[in-house]
């Protein structure tokens, strides 16, 4: 049963409108699927040649849509509120890096590929109060870059990628890969809640 439900929901990220719920939640600080809106793209691209044009836009729109989740959430924590979220070592990278960059700078970072931690940059944005339109506008056109040359790849070598798709070996992988995603998802939650109870209370005392 727990099979099935992870080769529906592996079926529900290959659609168009999976493609955007796939993006959005990438782009959160909650869920951790390192390369799964890439591997996405590269799939609806490859099994739809005649739309493929499209799936970079939504990819992009999705992908946007929760940066500015993150980047709200940001703003509302502020600097003081950062620490909930990275390590203080982390952050102090985060901040060099935004007092280095700039707005352009750092939305360009977006093109380094996974496991770089771009999500906490955008967090980290909003609370240091970057300038939201370059930071956005950069971020939107590194994104359809990203996505629209993903998506040019899948249209050459899509016969290619659909037939290694297709294997049992690469759909059960993708499952576990699916699960343990969900699954580092929920605890990054309940750290989160955890971690803030105690402030609350010692805010209140």
């Amino acid at each position: 049963m727990v099979r099935a439900f992870g080769h529906s929901l592996l079926a529900f990220f290959a659609t168009p409108f999976g493609i955007v719920v796939l993006a959005a939640l990438d782009s959160t600080t909650f869920f951790f699927l390192p390369l799964g809106i890439d591997a996405a793209v590269i799939i609806v691209a490859a099994g739809s040649p005649t739309y493929t044009w499209i799936v970079p836009i939504l990819a992009t729109a999705g992908s946007v849509a929760g940066a500015a989740l993150t980047f709200w959430m940001g703003a509302k924590i502020g600097d003081a509120g950062l620490d909930r979220f990275a390590s203080k070592q982390r952050l102090a990278k985060v901040r060099r890096r935004i007092q280095r960059s700039g707005a352009i700078g750092l939305a360009i970072l977006d093109l380094i590929p996974p496991p770089f931690p771009f999500t906490a940059f955008v967090l980290a944005a909003g609370a240091l109060d970057v300038n939201a339109v370059m930071f956005f506008a950069t971020l939107t056109l590194c994104r359809f870059v990203r996505f629209g040359l993903e998506a040019v790849l899948a249209l050459i070598y899509g016969r290619r990628i659909i037939g290694w798709l297709d294997s049992d070996w690469v759909q059960n992988a993708a499952v576990l890969l699916m699960a343990a995603a969900f699954a580092a998802t929920a605890i990054a939650v309940v750290r989160l809640v955890r971690d803030t109870r105690p402030r609350r209370r010692r805010a209140h005392s």
